[in-house]
């Protein structure tokens, strides 16, 4: 019984060459120390080769060809297309007059600006919270005002007057007031600044 056992429990030398082949590849890619048997501390190839992905035939991969994208057309344009955004122009054929304007700014001031200086503002713009943009339109009611106004242009139109202001910062062009003043004759558009981060 103890030799039948033994003889079950022991594999052939055939069998343990087919397991060393599919382990480690086939025999010419391993070196002479690992066919001797001197490379089974880790130190050959075989165990170098002797991982899950390396059981069966070898996959050989295909090589896909990646056409190159087409050249673009030699221009004198400095920007692409796509660094611009995309804004309306104003219309140079429009012969009504363009109005007088002035762009002021809006700064929430607390006592702690004023004679601690704790939150670091100064009185420039950039810590300025509000854009106002005062129209002055002789002539003209309020009925008749068309005001459209996005996050960098004010675009303002009358029977008269036309007005196509690109806006110095970005404001939310979704959420702003605007007044008018039928006694000055006078618009004021009210927008918030969004706020611009130097270090973003």
């Amino acid at each position: 019984l103890v030799k039948d056992s033994l003889a079950t429990n022991v594999m052939d030398f055939s069998t343990l060459t087919a397991l060393q082949n599919m382990l480690s590849g086939p025999a010419e890619e391993l070196d002479d120390d690992f066919r001797s048997g001197e490379g089974s501390s880790g130190s050959g190839s075989g165990a170098m080769f002797a991982n899950p992905g390396a059981i069966g035939p070898k996959k050989t991969a295909k090589a896909t060809v990646v056409a190159p994208p087409p050249p673009k057309p030699k221009t004198k344009d400095i920007w692409e297309d796509e660094e611009v955004d995309a804004a309306p122009a104003e219309d140079v054929t429009d012969t009504r007059a363009r109005p007088d304007h002035e762009i002021l700014y809006k700064q929430a001031v607390s006592s702690e600006d004023m004679y601690l200086g704790m939150s670091g503002r100064d009185p420039s713009s950039a810590s300025c919270e509000d854009m106002v943009v005062r129209i002055t339109l002789p002539g003209a009611s309020a009925s008749e005002l068309q005001l459209d106004v996005t996050d960098e242009i004010l675009d303002l139109r009358t029977k008269q007057y036309r007005l196509h202001l690109p806006l110095p910062r970005r404001v939310d062009g979704k959420n702003g007031r605007a007044q008018w003043d039928s006694k000055t004759q006078k618009l004021s558009v009210t927008l918030a600044i969004r706020p611009t981060f130097p270090f973003a």
